[in-house]
């Protein structure tokens, strides 16, 4: 039964460690800043969302423009996470998995302080209102951040 306990712990720790682990460094603080100048929106992300924990958390500013999404701040470390954008404020993983199928995804978040996302061509941004960031692998909510 102790060789059970430790290899699930150990699985555990290794699914919590291994994105830290193999996440590439995030853009300095002079690239988010440019990258972030010609925004049309900005929104918060914070750790008090009713979806967000102590293993599930985002905070600092997102800027949106039509572009791009840049995140200066940081996100609870963790796998397979995505930005999608929605059309109404969704602050957990039940408000947030019945709108899924419409939320258009922006991209993979493989840095979790800072990113820097290209707006897929097409996308109008001015067409949603909130920022959703999601761990794919396990349906968590991670953040959220309305800017308009």
């Amino acid at each position: 039964m102790t060789h059970v306990l430790a290899v699930a712990v150990g699985f555990a720790l290794g699914v919590y460690f291994l994105p830290i682990l193999t996440a590439p460094a995030g853009p300095d603080r002079a690239v988010l800043e440019r990258e972030a100048q010609d925004a049309l929106f900005v929104a918060e992300l914070t750790r008090d969302l009713r979806g967000s924990d102590f293993l599930h958390w985002g905070e600092g500013r997102i800027s949106v423009s039509t572009d791009r999404i840049v995140h200066d701040g940081k996100l609870a470390p963790g796998p397979d996470y995505k930005l999608y954008l929605v059309k109404q404020f969704v602050e957990h993983e039940d408000e947030f998995l019945p709108l899924k199928a419409e939320a258009q995804l922006i991209g993979d978040v493989k840095t979790f302080n800072g990113v820097v996302l290209s707006v897929p061509e097409g996308v109008d941004v001015t067409q949603y209102t909130t920022v959703v960031i999601w761990c794919e692998a396990f349906s968590e909510f991670i953040t959220a951040g309305q800017y308009r």
